[in-house]
């Protein structure tokens, strides 16, 4: 669950009220007294805004790259009044992530972020300290456990199945696969949350307002005296909707739980785990945290904050992993055979590919770790914040400094991996690189104490999606376009989305 917090296609208000103001006199920002000479590398930067004006565009993790790579691996930039730190190799990020992981594990706080995850109370955005504790906790034992994944696994193969026979039903036909691929992740979360799906695309297209602007850039943050340019563009207001919107749903849902709970009262212990949902989980976890008198309070807004987080890292980046991975797969016509060969051989003829079958796919597995090598959901990692002064590889750094880890360019180092821009995965073959954050020249889901707890559950619906699709169908680009063809633009927001939609044509395999 991790990214640099603003979409700069939001920005260009802003460049223009900046623009006006450039060559207003700054003293302060000038003169400013350094408390700490020995500071990394910095670029040039201009009053007001620092750095602000070189990472327009749509694609932040790029431009960052190209702001720092001859600086260094760690490089100090500035967005307006806010010192930022940017690591972009393993050393850089083993250091923050691992030998100094204490001092970076808390958040910085961030209006639009605070407004939509009720006061950051979210396990991604939260500040580090007791909180944060109590709720990944109850993240990490009670909701995304080997268990309670493995509890909803009849959930992800009837909704995996309900997507591949809607292909079949549209085979030679122009398929949205991306949709596709977005409505099987939102009904997956949805049953796995709620007990249930939502019907029509309201709540789906209120989902993905929520994740834009998760990534969207607030003035405010990065120039105090400017936050009245997020009330003139409109961002506030629009951030208030959403945030209002969900609550309404969420509401609902609590007071569905809560008015089934209070009819089976007599039922010790709740259920079981096949019957009992996510929000079933965080209210039982909220009553007994609550009767614990040594805890503090958790309270309603603790529950609606972690379904929020559920559905931020569920959806967007699962679906996202996905739809990259077709795409390099119709782009290396090789690679998709030898895949396909791999699932065909462990199905057996079967109708469909159950997960007990995804064990032995290694191909598989070293496809969709290549896809996240190049293609990572989260380029830049979700900002941290220094919470002391500390000495990182000889440089100091002030406490209060934003750190972000550019976790793409690390994928994609040259001095780390062999032919770095190819889609390769048969490097990952025979290889001890895994997603769970031990090795730092891989960063996926980040590492370290903020590192992403649902690993497991967004890997599992990846794998058991794509091993039927290639099973099932060929897919082909229309009007005869060669893969090797296929637009792989950008778009980043939250994630890194594919900026074109992925339309392809499915023919049957047998």
């Amino acid at each position: 669950m991790m990214f640099l917090p603003f979409n700069l296609p939001l920005f260009p208000l802003v460049s223009l009220i900046i623009a006006i103001m450039i060559f207003i006199p700054y003293k302060r920002f000038l003169s400013a007294k350094q408390t700490h000479h020995n500071q990394p590398p910095s670029p040039r930067k201009l009053p007001i805004i620092g750095n602000l004006h070189q990472l327009l565009g749509s694609n932040p993790h790029r431009s960052i790259q190209a702001l720092t790579q001859n600086l260094g691996p760690l490089v100090l930039i500035q967005l307006g009044s806010v010192p930022v730190l940017v690591a972009s190799s393993a050393e850089a990020a083993q250091e923050i992530l691992k030998t100094h992981d204490v001092i970076f594990a808390s958040r910085p706080k961030l209006n639009i972020i605070d407004t939509l995850t009720y006061g950051s109370k979210t396990i991604a955005f939260s500040p580090y300290g007791e909180y944060w504790r109590q709720v990944r906790s109850i993240a990490v034992l009670g909701v995304l456990s080997s268990r309670r994944v493995q509890s909803f696994r009849r959930v992800r193969e009837e909704e995996t199945r309900l997507m591949i026979d809607q292909i079949g039903e549209n085979c030679g036909s122009l398929v949205d696969l991306g949709e596709l691929l977005n409505s099987l992740t939102n009904n997956i979360v949805c049953r796995v949350a709620f007990g249930r799906k939502f019907d029509g695309m309201t709540f789906s297209h209120l989902l993905e307002r929520f994740v834009y602007l998760l990534g969207s850039f607030s003035v405010g943050n990065y120039i105090p005296w400017l936050s009245w340019v997020d009330r003139l563009n409109g961002l506030e207001a629009r951030t208030k909707k959403t945030a209002e919107e969900l609550d309404e749903i969420l509401e609902v849902v609590l007071e569905e739980h809560l008015i089934k709970r209070r009819a089976a009262e007599d039922d010790v212990g709740g259920g079981s785990y096949e019957s009992q949902d996510l929000v079933d989980v965080l209210l039982d976890a909220q009553k007994e945290n609550n009767q614990n008198t040594n805890n503090f309070t958790l309270h309603r807004d603790f529950v609606k904050a972690a379904i929020t987080d559920i559905f931020a890292a569920g959806t967007d980046t699962t679906f996202s992993a996905m739809e990259w991975a077709i795409s390099e797969l119709i782009r290396h016509p090789k690679v998709m055979k030898t895949l396909q060969q791999e699932v065909r051989e462990i199905a057996q003829g079967k109708s469909m590919i159950s997960e007990d079958d995804l064990e032995n796919m290694h191909y598989l597995h070293a496809v969709l770790k290549e896809t996240l090598r190049l293609h990572t959901p989260l380029p830049l990692l979700i900002s941290r914040e220094s919470t002391q002064h500390v000495k990182l590889m000889g440089y100091d750094i002030a406490a209060g400094t934003q750190v972000i880890i550019n976790a793409w360019a690390i994928g994609r180092d040259p001095s780390l991996w062999e032919e770095a821009e190819k889609f390769r995965p048969e490097r990952f073959l025979n290889s001890s690189i895994d997603y769970k954050g031990k090795h730092f020249e891989y960063l996926p889901f980040g590492a370290g104490r903020r590192g992403c707890p649902g690993i497991q559950f967004a890997i599992v619906i990846d794998e058991l999606a794509l091993a039927n699709l290639v099973y099932k169908y060929d897919l082909a680009l229309p009007d005869d376009v060669r893969g090797e063809d296929l637009d792989m633009s950008e778009l980043t927001g939250l994630t890194l989305h594919r900026k074109y939609p992925l339309v392809v044509v499915p023919n049957p395999c047998f």
